[in-house]
């Protein structure tokens, strides 16, 4: 009891952390962007200076100017925008240690897709997350740099190709995470081997008074505009894995790609909307392509041509046995002290008041038992599919 409560705190205090300093991160990232391209960048300007802006926040007016190169003194203190990166990717890694590695039969390894050992399971896991920032790293040097959008489109094929392997080898869960960790650590790998660096690089040119090297600024702006557009899709990634109807797809790795490519869309109408005013189109439809995926993912509730006699009463004792481990006021599975979002399956009230919820789990998405933990078999899938069906004789949700 005291294991799974240090480890329920662990969870939540690594979590919050990686949330917090993901806004900061994210929040970041938005905001420079927003600034660039909301820039007064007409004539006439100050000497050196390529666009500014005035805001008003917070009770007070802001005056801010961009230098086509820099200041022709370097100032005493200059604010750089890094520990919310790496803060990020620590704490995000953690909690994959915490959730998915210390406990990778029931989170990371589903024996209905490959039968891994737990050990298997992490190595296959940390080589997809840091053998990622390599391949993207090498795209990003290879002669594809000289185009941005043939590299962008490689890029994206290598992480739909990294998505299909990882849903054949993991639960959809632990697949979408991972997708997610791998383009995080681009992300960072970026600031931190590139933009960082070239960044440092542009105020030693400007404290030596000799010109920068274009191609500095030239990769550095290019990693950064990778990380903008990665934004979203790690966002998606990262609240995906309370919703089953999206990982627990059969297609979970292709509802991953739409989703994804709406989200670089969506992001990129952002990034120019004030310059290519033609793009209005842009949100109306991602709307309507989010509404297919939608239609696409809602499960077929078709009842089975037969319902077995007596099914009401079949049911609570496979609910007791496969289910109540985890969904109890008092788990007895190691590592919950609490039923997971609160979801206690204890009494016959209990489960007729959570049978959509039971069969969308268990037999439309397969997502529980997490990890089939307790080994539901398909006779019972097929009982719960039946009892469903009792309830709804017209294939509906009440």
């Amino acid at each position: 009891m005291i294991e799974g409560h240090l480890h329920e705190w662990a969870n939540l205090l690594v979590r919050w952390i990686h949330f917090i300093t993901g806004v900061a991160w994210i929040g970041a990232s938005f905001y420079f962007n927003w600034l660039e391209n909301n820039l007064n960048r007409q004539s006439p300007q100050k000497k050196g200076i390529a666009g500014h802006l005035w805001a008003v926040h917070g009770g007070g007016f802001y005056h801010l100017e961009k230098f086509k190169t820099g200041p022709s003194k370097l100032p005493p203190e200059l604010h750089w925008f890094k520990w919310e990166a790496y803060t990020t990717w620590l704490s995000g890694i953690t909690l994959l240690i915490v959730i998915y590695y210390l406990n990778a039969r029931l989170f990371l390894i589903d024996p209905s897709v490959r039968d891994l050992s737990p050990a298997e399971a992490v190595i296959i896991a940390a080589v997809s997350v840091l053998g990622s920032w390599f391949v993207y790293d090498l795209l990003c040097r290879s002669p594809l740099r000289k185009s941005a959008a043939l590299l962008g489109v490689t890029i994206a094929g290598y992480l739909v190709l990294l998505a299909w392997f990882l849903s054949e080898v993991f639960s959809g869960r632990g697949a979408y995470i991972h997708i997610g960790a791998a383009m995080g650590t681009m992300m960072v790998g970026n600031v931190f081997f590139v933009i960082i660096p070239s960044q440092k690089e542009l105020v030693r040119a400007i404290a030596e008074k000799r010109p920068l090297d274009p191609a500095v600024s030239t990769n550095g702006l290019l990693r950064s505009t990778h990380n903008n557009y990665f934004t979203l899709p790690v966002l998606f990634i990262m609240v995906s894995n309370h919703f089953p109807s999206t990982y627990g797809h059969h297609w979970n790795w292709a509802v991953l790609l739409v989703i994804s490519l709406i989200a670089v869309a969506v992001r990129h109408y952002y990034n120019v909307r004030r310059i290519v005013k033609s793009l209005w189109w842009v949100l109306p439809a991602a709307f309507l392509a989010v509404l297919s995926v939608m239609w696409w993912t809602a499960p077929q509730l078709k009842p089975p041509e037969t319902v077995h006699a007596g099914v009401q009463q079949d049911i609570l004792p496979v609910v007791k046995e496969r289910c109540t481990v985890c969904h109890s006021a008092t788990p007895t599975q190691r590592g919950f002290t609490s039923p997971p979002v609160g979801l206690a399956l204890d009494t016959p009230e209990q489960v007729e008041t959570n049978a959509d919820r039971i069969y969308q789990a268990t037999v439309v998405t397969r997502t529980m038992p997490i990890g089939n933990l307790t080994g539901m078999t398909e006779e019972e899938r097929d009982l719960i599919s039946w009892w469903h069906a009792a309830r709804n004789p017209d294939g509906h949700r009440p």
